[in-house]
């Protein structure tokens, strides 16, 4: 392996604006496909709706069942100042790790609608903050004292306020608000565990008709990896290896750790997945926890044998992973070739299939 793999700036490179996809294709299985074969060394340009004509026949699917949760909102503070947050991730029942837009000290407390609170806990070196979420009796005025009654939310109490009250976190790039459409569509048709503040993208491009027919046709399972919005953070290292990884929550159900014990091929749906299966390979024992695995041309696939993907930013752990799989060189081929064939880029864009 050449050093040029473990520098960041070999995972930079030029995309036009136009290519940066600010809706999905519709219907969803219309989105281009760019299969490659490792063995014949070539590349097809399909569609997804074509993806099962590819696909080896002994192998099996393993897929991403998080559910997209409406993980920003928009408050005040108790100065009737604007602001705007982004849950990230639960760190036990009640303490929520967040991002705020702006300078807010610990202590602060932002209110949102429908009674809704967060008092801020501790600030992290990282930007984040934590926060615990609670509800004010005062209907009328917002709490001016600590004798006010306040009830703490758990995670799981506070989820049906903000799929009230939130916002779909579209990512950065994605450069308009959300809408009522993206409920749906920054959603996989199989999401099921609320969790994720990001969808995982490659599972997006699935119709309920065409992942019916692959469950029939193809062993299958699920895992949960709750995707956070660490996905979204470029590596600034300069080397790769320094860049610390973000953690998420993942769970795998007995009949995932069976398929994944067993030796038939695995093709993993999208990133996520992939991340699950690999930091299962290397911890068997531990079918639920934080999975902080950074797969990259010096940390190899030990597992996943196919990879469906989409096409992802530039110096981000997405694309070294992608990387992991056929190296660099090759990466940055395929990138080329789909930017000069006019894929769409990112979660609301295209697939690429690597066999």
């Amino acid at each position: 392996m050449s050093n040029k793999e473990l520098l960041t700036s070999s995972y930079d490179f030029h995309l036009p604006n136009e290519l940066i996809a600010s809706h999905p294709a519709s219907p969803r299985d219309s989105a281009k496909l760019l299969v490659y074969e490792r063995k014949t060394d070539t590349i097809t340009h399909a569609t997804f709706r074509d993806l099962e004509d590819f696909i080896p026949k002994n192998c099996a699917f393993i897929f991403n069942n998080t559910k997209v949760i409406k993980a920003r909102l928009y408050g005040k503070k108790k100065s009737g100042g604007k602001i705007e947050l982004l849950i990230n991730r639960p760190l036990n029942a009640t303490e929520i790790n967040v991002y705020i837009r702006g300078k807010i000290k610990v202590g602060a407390e932002l209110f949102f609608d429908d009674d809704l609170m967060a008092t801020v806990k501790e600030l992290n070196s990282d930007g984040s903050r934590v926060v615990n979420f609670s509800l004010f009796t005062q209907n009328e005025t917002l709490p001016q004292n600590k004798n006010d009654n306040y009830h703490t939310l758990r995670f799981e109490e506070l989820l049906p306020i903000i799929d009230k009250i939130g916002h779909v976190p579209l990512p950065p790039y994605i450069q308009r608000e959300d809408n009522k459409s993206d409920e749906s569509e920054y959603q996989s048709v199989f999401a099921k565990q609320e969790g994720a503040v990001a969808a995982p993208t490659a599972s997006l491009h699935f119709t309920p008709k065409q992942h019916k027919q692959i469950c029939e046709n193809f062993p299958h399972a699920f895992v949960t990896l709750h995707v956070g919005s660490g996905t979204f953070k470029p590596v600034e290292a300069d080397i790769i290896t320094d860049h610390p990884m973000h953690s998420e929550y993942y769970e795998i159900t007995q009949h995932a750790k069976e398929l994944l014990d067993s030796d038939i091929p695995i093709l993993a749906v999208g990133t996520t997945s992939t991340r699950t299966i690999e930091f299962y390979a290397r911890n068997p024992h531990a079918t639920k926890g934080q999975a902080n695995l950074f797969l990259h041309p010096n940390n190899k696939p030990l597992r996943v044998n196919h990879l469906l993907t989409n096409f992802h930013l530039p110096k981000s752990t997405l694309l070294m992973l992608v990387a992991s799989f056929v190296g660099l060189k090759k990466t940055q081929e395929l990138y080329a070739e789909a930017i000069k064939e006019n894929y769409r880029f990112y979660s609301y864009g295209d697939a690429m299939l690597i066999l």
